[in-house]
C-alpha cells in the first residue's frame, strides 16, 4: 500500500446508515499479517515523535455495538507501543465518587498529558448511547449532550489533542454467532454476561442513537470512522491506518 493513501482526510467522511455498511471485505492472513507489521511500525516511529515533540496528544476513541471487535483491535493497536506512554481505559459504570459528578468529569482526570496517548474502550459517548437507550440519562440530559460533547472536544482539539473516533459495527446475525461462540468458550465465557443479551433486544434503538450521534457529533477536526466488522482482520487494520493518518496530520 502506498504512502499516499495515508494522506489526512480534508473534510469529514460522509457516513453511511450502520445497515447500510459493506460488511464483505474480507482479508486474506498473508495480506493482514503484512500490513499489521507495516501499520505497527509506522505506529510506533510516530509515538516516539510526538513523546519527544511534547505538543500534542493522542486520543483514541472505541465505540459500537458487544461482541463487535473493539477490544481486539485495541489490542493491535497498543501491543507495539511504548506502554510509557499509552494508557488504555474500560469504560464502565461510574462508581459512586464519579456519578456523584458531572458525567464528563471522570474523562477529564484520564486525559492524556502532551506526548502521551491514551485510548477509551468505549468513552464519553455513552451519554448519547446506552445510556440514552436503557434510560440511564434523562431526555433533556442525553439531548443537551450533544452539544457538551462537540465544546469538549473542542476544547481538546484547541489545545492540541489529535481525536480518532472509531464505531465497529456487525450484523445482528454475526453478533448471535459471536455470543454463542463466547458462551461455549471457557476462556472467553466472561466476556458474555445476561446485560450483553438485554442490550441485544433494543438493536435498532442503539442503531438509531448512534446515527443521530454521527449526524450530530461528526466534524472535520474528529470525525467518525465506520468500521465494518464482521471480519475482524479488516477491521484491525482500519483502525490503525486511520489512527495513523489522524497523527500524520500533525506533520510530526
Amino acid at each position: 500500500m502506498d504512502r499516499d493513501d495515508i494522506k489526512p482526510a480534508l473534510a469529514p467522511p460522509k457516513l453511511l446508515r450502520l445497515d447500510a455498511l459493506d460488511q464483505d471485505q474480507a482479508v486474506g492472513e498473508e495480506h493482514y499479517k503484512s500490513r499489521l507489521k507495516e501499520y505497527q511500525l509506522r505506529l510506533i516511529k510516530l509515538q516516539l515523535k510526538l513523546a519527544a515533540n511534547k505538543e500534542h496528544s493522542l486520543i483514541v476513541v472505541a465505540e459500537g455495538p458487544d461482541a463487535a471487535g473493539k477490544g481486539g483491535a485495541i489490542k493491535r493497536l497498543v501491543e507495539k507501543l511504548d506502554p510509557r506512554t499509552v494508557r488504555v481505559y474500560s469504560t464502565i459504570k461510574p462508581t459512586p465518587q464519579e456519578y456523584a459528578r458531572n458525567y464528563l468529569w471522570r474523562f477529564w482526570t484520564r486525559l492524556p498529558p502532551r506526548g502521551q496517548v491514551a485510548v477509551f474502550d468505549r468513552s464519553w459517548y455513552g451519554r448519547v448511547l446506552v445510556e440514552r437507550v436503557e434510560g440511564f440519562a434523562t431526555q433533556a440530559q442525553w439531548s443537551r449532550a450533544y452539544r457538551e460533547l462537540n465544546e469538549f472536544e473542542r476544547v481538546l482539539l484547541d489545545d492540541g489533542t489529535v481525536i480518532a473516533k472509531f464505531y465497529f459495527h456487525i450484523t445482528k446475525t454475526e453478533q448471535l454467532d459471536r455470543f454463542k461462540r463466547r458462551e461455549g468458550d471457557p476462556y472467553k465465557s466472561w466476556k458474555i454476561s445476561d446485560e450483553d443479551w438485554r442490550n441485544r433486544q433494543k438493536w435498532d434503538e442503539h442503531n438509531s442513537a448512534a446515527e443521530e450521534m454521527f449526524d450530530r457529533t461528526n466534524s472535520t477536526q474528529a470525525p467518525w470512522h465506520l468500521v465494518a466488522g464482521n471480519y475482524k482482520w479488516h477491521a484491525r487494520l482500519v483502525m490503525l491506518r486511520e489512527t495513523i493518518k489522524a497523527l500524520e496530520s500533525l506533520g510530526l
